[in-house]
């Protein structure tokens, strides 16, 4: 058996990826209803670097040069420049946290028929009912 593969070395490699195969395909589906997690603060500041970046280079196509440019300007900045990016990761956060109470509760079944909107939105429609009254 000099120089060559033999048949049973063939088919442990061909086991051994079907094994990886079956386990991917026992995977849960991703449900398309379930609310996105939010963006970290650096992915926050990415959406306004990659702005600012592009009108500065127009002519640059690499995601690459723009990730590397805005992931060395984030290590540069203190905290203080950090705080509005964070600020929004925070806020987005919560409302995330928001989302998924509702869609958890659809899940188990215990949700009512107001959950589809959020308390905010609630809050919301409370106030504009005094404003949509006619003087006549």
């Amino acid at each position: 058996m000099k120089g060559g593969k033999s048949k049973a070395d063939s088919r442990k490699a061909d086991s051994k990826l079907a094994v990886k195969k079956t386990t991917k395909e026992k995977q849960a589906a991703k449900d398309p209803n379930k609310p996105k997690r939010p963006a970290s603060a650096f992915f926050v500041f990415m959406e306004d670097f990659r702005k600012q970046y592009k009108e500065k280079h127009p002519n640059n196509k690499s995601v690459a040069a723009v990730c590397k440019a805005g992931g060395d300007k984030w290590k540069s900045m203190d905290e203080e420049e950090k705080a509005p990016y964070i600020a929004t990761a925070e806020k987005r956060k919560k409302e995330y946290q928001g989302k998924m109470d509702v869609y958890n509760r659809k899940l188990s079944g215990d949700g009512d028929d107001e959950s589809d909107k959020s308390k905010s939105d609630v809050n919301d429609d409370e106030g504009s009912g005094e404003e949509e009254e006619d003087d006549d």
